[in-house]
C-alpha cells in the first residue's frame, strides 16, 4: 500500500490536508491556527463550579465556556495547582525534580472541594468546541510524541495494550525507566516497538523541551491565553501515522514545506527528501485529482461502483447508513452470495467514510439482509478488519436481530461536512455537482457491462456533456470506457435534453432503467 499527502495552503493561517493510501482519498483535515484544536494547552479562569453536574464552566478565551468534570482533573489537580500557582509568580523551575507533589484528589470526589470561581487552571483540549458545545477539557495534561508520552506529575510508567509481544514490553518498560526524569510518567506508544534507547531519549528530550516552552510561556500570560499549541495538523498526522508505505509529501507552500523537511529530520532522519514542492497555475487539489475525490466522496448518497451505493443520514443523535445493492443481479441461487458480496464492499467504503467524514458518536449500519449465520460472522469481522487502521477509539457490536450494526466512534472534533449540490443550472433549486456526473455515468456503464449481452450501448446525453466525453480522439473518456467495459459506447447529443439529464439505450432503442 502506498500513501502520500497533499496539502492545500489556503491562506496564511488554514491549510487542507488529504491522505490518499493507494490513490483514494482516505482522510480530509482542515487545520487553522486560530482554532481550538484537540491537545492545545490554555491557561484558563474558572468561571462556575456546578456540584449538582460535578463539574465547572471554564474561560479559555472561547465564545462558550469550556465544559471541565471531575473526572477529567486527573488525581494530580492539586500538584498541577500548585506548579501553576508558583509559575505565575515566578518562583517554580520548570523541572519537577525538587518539586514536592501534593497527595491525590479522591476518585469520587466533589469539583467544589478541588476548584473554586476565578481560580486561574491550566487544561488540555480534550474535545474541539461541536455545534452549540464550548469546547470539552482536562486538567490531565500529557504530551505526545512520535514514540512516547510524557504526563506529568506522575510515576508511572506503561507500555501501549496493543502491542502483543511481551518481551518487548518488558525492554521497553526497563529502558524508559533509566531515562525518565523524576516528577513525569511515561506512555509507551505502538510505533515505539524495536527502537533503540537513543531513538526513545531523542523523543523524549522533545517533550522536555515543549515542557520548558509551557512553562517559559506561562510566566508572561495572562487568562485566558493559550500556552502551548499541539502541533499543527500536518505535524501531528504525520507523528501519528508515518509509516514505510509513506512515498510522497506534496505541498504547495514554500514555508510549510520547509516545516515538514525539519520536523521529519528530527523524527525520521532520511524521509524529509520526500517532501515536494509543487509550483503549478492550477490549485493543487485540482490537479491531484483531490478535488474532484472529494465531491464524490461527500453528500447523501456514495456510489461503491456496479450500481451499489450507500446513503448516509446525519442527524443530532446519530448517524445511519443505509446499504443498497441497485440493480446488481438477485436471483435466487444467488441471492445470499450476491448480498454477502455488497455488504463486504459497503464494509470498507464506511470504514473509509468514517475517517473521512470524521463521524462521531452513534453509527447505525443497516446492511443487505444475510440469512446465513457464518456470512454475518463473515461480515462482523471484515468490519472489524477495517476498522483496524483507525486511530479513533471505537466499538462495533455484532449484528443485531434486525441485522442492524451499531458503531460508536470517537467524537473530538467537529463532523466534516462539504457540501456537494449546486445551483441548477436551469435556476430550479439544487442538482449535484455536475462533475459527479461522469462518476455516476460510469458507475452504470459497469453495471450494464456485467448484465448487457448487447455489445452496443448508446449514451444519450447534453451536447455538452457528450463533448466532454468525446474530447480527444485517441484518449477520450467514451474509448477508455468502452476498452475497460468491452462494450461499443456511442455518444448521442441531445439538444432538448437538460444539462445533467442523460439515458442508456441498447441496439434495439431498449431503454436501460435504475432504481
Amino acid at each position: 500500500m502506498s500513501t502520500e499527502l497533499i496539502i492545500n495552503s489556503r491562506t496564511a493561517s488554514e491549510v487542507a490536508i488529504a491522505l490518499l493510501r493507494d490513490g483514494k482519498l482516505t482522510e480530509l483535515h482542515y487545520d487553522n491556527a486560530d482554532e481550538f484544536a484537540v491537545g492545545d494547552i490554555y491557561l484558563g479562569k474558572i468561571k462556575k463550579v456546578v456540584p449538582g453536574l460535578n463539574a465547572a464552566f471554564v474561560d479559555v478565551g472561547y465564545e462558550k465556556d469550556a465544559f471541565l468534570h471531575y473526572h477529567d482533573l486527573g488525581p494530580q489537580i492539586r500538584s498541577l495547582n500548585k506548579f501553576t500557582k508558583r509559575t505565575l509568580t515566578g518562583k517554580q523551575r520548570w523541572s519537577l525534580t525538587d518539586f514536592t507533589p501534593e497527595p491525590d484528589i479522591d476518585k469520587n470526589g466533589s469539583i467544589d472541594k478541588v476548584l473554586k470561581p476565578g481560580q486561574t487552571i491550566l487544561v488540555q483540549i480534550a474535545k474541539e468546541p461541536i455545534s452549540t458545545k464550548g469546547p470539552r477539557i482536562t486538567s490531565e495534561l500529557s504530551l505526545a510524541g512520535r514514540y512516547i508520552v510524557l504526563v506529568p506529575f506522575s510515576n508511572r510508567i506503561s507500555v501501549s495494550s496493543k502491542m502483543r509481544d511481551k518481551e518487548e514490553k518488558d525492554r521497553l518498560r526497563r529502558l524508559i525507566q533509566s531515562i525518565c526524569p523524576k516528577g513525569f510518567g511515561i506512555i509507551v506508544r505502538t510505533a515505539a516497538q524495536d527502537c533503540s534507547v537513543a531513538e526513545l531519549d531523542a523523543d523524549l528530550q522533545n517533550l522536555v523541551q515543549k515542557w520548558k516552552t509551557l512553562h517559559r510561556q506561562m510566566q508572561r500570560l495572562k487568562a485566558p491565553s493559550r500556552a502551548l499549541r499541539e502541533l499543527n495538523r500536518v505535524s501531528a498526522l504525520l507523528r501519528d501515522i508515518l509509516n514505510d508505505s509513506f512515498n510522497s509529501i506534496t505541498t504547495d507552500d514554500t514555508d510549510l514545506g520547509d516545516e515538514l523537511r525539519d520536523y521529519l529530520k528530527k523524527i525520521e532522519p532520511g524521509k524529509e527528501e520526500m517532501v515536494k514542492q509543487y509550483q503549478g497555475r492550477v490549485p493543487i487539489f485540482d490537479q491531484m485529482g483531490v478535488e474532484r475525490q472529494i465531491k464524490s466522496s461527500f453528500g447523501r448518497s456514495v456510489s461503491m461502483g456496479k450500481g451499489a451505493y450507500l446513503i448516509i443520514e446525519h442527524t443530532e443523535a446519530m448517524h445511519v447508513i443505509d446499504v443498497n445493492s441497485g440493480n446488481r443481479t438477485n436471483s435466487n441461487e444467488n441471492q445470499e452470495a450476491n448480498a454477502l458480496s455488497v455488504n463486504l464492499a459497503a464494509a470498507e467504503e464506511i470504514a473509509r467514510q468514517l475517517r473521512l467524514r470524521d463521524m462521531g458518536g452513534i453509527i447505525v449500519v443497516d446492511f443487505i439482509d444475510l440469512h446465513r449465520s457464518e456470512n454475518r460472522k463473515k461480515l462482523y469481522e471484515k468490519l472489524k478488519e477495517v476498522m483496524r487502521s483507525d486511530r479513533a477509539k471505537h466499538k462495533i457490536l455484532p449484528p443485531s436481530r434486525f441485522g442492524l450494526v451499531e458503531i460508536t466512534r470517537q467524537r473530538v472534533r467537529p463532523e466534516m461536512n462539504i457540501q456537494t449540490r449546486e445551483e441548477n443550472p436551469d435556476g430550479n433549486g439544487e442538482v449535484e455537482a455536475p462533475i459527479l456526473i461522469i462518476d455516476e455515468i460510469e458507475n452504470r456503464l459497469e453495471l450494464i457491462g456485467t448484465q448487457e449481452k448487447d455489445k452496443n450501448i448508446f449514451l444519450h446525453t447534453h451536447p455538452f456533456i457528450a463533448a466532454y466525453l468525446t474530447k480527444g480522439i485517441f484518449n477520450s473518456l467514451r474509448r477508455k470506457w468502452s476498452r475497460k467495459y468491452k462494450k461499443n459506447l456511442k455518444i448521442i447529443p441531445r439538444d432538448s435534453f437538460k444539462f445533467l439529464e442523460y439515458h442508456f439505450y441498447n441496439s434495439k432503442d431498449e431503454l436501460f432503467e435504475f432504481k
